[in-house]
């Protein structure tokens, strides 16, 4: 199972509504998210998409901050009901690949991490560019997996377990470095790439969302790292916390482009 690709499936799929929560609340999501938006350069009165919404917040800000209305979509139910529950008038379930908008409909779509969990990216840019108007701004923000770095004492163990996160716990954990690439190959102009390097040094911050502790046993549940290994990586994870040593980064790159 890939992410949030099939949260309505899980067995206690209101948590993620929990998860988006509190990632929300995290420092680095305040100020990569704001700027998103600001990147979107949003027109007053305008109309805005957002695809895989989630729980709405990034919808939500958008509206209170440049007094514009926005349509927030996501592919699971479970993140629907959480919208509504929350008084977004324009929230929808829809399939990232199949919008159902007409062309030139928006003024301006983003999508935040989003397209690291689809099952055709590609497609789902094309869907963008389709429903926005020209002049139009696409905003793309995923982190991108192969910039992971790990400080634990065996680091051939330690890029082991994030190369498992990046093929194998993503769908496209290694997509974000192309998303300029992309927007270019479909005709988008002013194409703009800002870095965000997430660094976590005290994993009590932010482990209950990102889990990064239990990648090495999920790896080994699913047959890809032996359960010793496992054992090893956590204990190693443990003693760089314990010595105030542990550092991991990502980085996430934020992407805008104009439709033409």
């Amino acid at each position: 199972m890939h992410g949030f690709t099939d949260v309505d499936r899980q067995p206690t799929p209101d948590a993620w509504v929990g998860v988006l929560d509190r990632l929300g609340e995290e420092p680095f999501y305040r100020s990569y998210q704001r700027r998103v938006r600001e990147l979107l350069d949003p027109l007053p009165g305008g109309r805005y998409l957002d695809v895989g919404a989630g729980t709405g917040a990034g919808a939500a800000s958008l509206t209170d901050e440049y007094d514009v209305s926005v349509v927030a979509v996501d592919h699971a139910w479970t993140m629907a009901a959480a919208m509504r529950a929350r008084g977004l008038p324009r929230c929808a379930v829809a399939d990232a690949h199949h919008l159902p908008f007409t062309d030139d409909s928006c003024d301006g779509a983003w999508a935040d991490r989003t397209l690291q969990h689809l099952a055709d990216p590609h497609a789902a840019i094309r869907e963008l560019v389709r429903v926005v108007r020209p002049g139009g701004r696409v905003v793309l923000a995923d982190p991108d997996y192969d910039t992971q770095a790990l400080d634990i004492a065996d680091q051939g163990l330690a890029r082991r377990v994030l190369r498992f996160r990046a093929d194998v716990l993503l769908r496209n954990g290694a997509l974000a470095h192309q998303h300029a690439g992309l927007l270019a190959a479909h005709g988008l102009v002013d194409v703009a790439v800002e870095p965000r390097t997430l660094l976590v040094r005290d994993p009590t911050a932010v482990d209950n969302v990102l889990g990064l502790r239990s990648w090495a046993a999920t790896a080994a549940r699913r047959g890809a790292l032996d359960p010793a290994d496992a054992r090893a990586f956590e204990d190693q994870f443990d003693d760089a916390v314990a010595a105030r040593r542990f550092t991991y980064a990502v980085t996430f790159f934020l992407t805008a482009a104009t439709v033409t």
